[in-house]
């Protein structure tokens, strides 16, 4: 067999791969869509909050219930109490 036999080969294979993983992630986005969608009810229908990551503010507990002013409830120009708050962006409704 010649090296461009096995080169034609070789291709072929990686293409025929591609492609299989090409189909593969198809079908898995259509899949966790629905899994998605799925959860996404259950979640409203046990109204449930968002992961609490951080436990020392209450602002940063459950950012979505957060109220937007208690950053700066000691005064309008105080600086941040929390090293939470750093590392916690506002919702991006409130971002702009």
């Amino acid at each position: 067999m010649r090296k461009s036999d096995q080169f034609l080969f070789f291709t072929a294979f990686n293409v025929a791969l591609f492609v299989l993983m090409l189909l593969h992630s198809h079908h898995g986005q259509a899949a966790a869509h629905v899994e998605r969608q799925e959860r996404i009810k259950l979640v409203r229908e046990l109204m449930l909050t968002d992961l609490c990551l951080f436990t020392e503010a209450r602002y940063t507990r459950h950012p979505s219930m957060a109220d937007l002013h208690s950053p700066f409830q000691d005064h309008p120009l105080s600086l941040e109490h929390f090293p939470s708050g750093s590392f916690l962006s506002p919702p991006t409704p409130y971002a702009r």
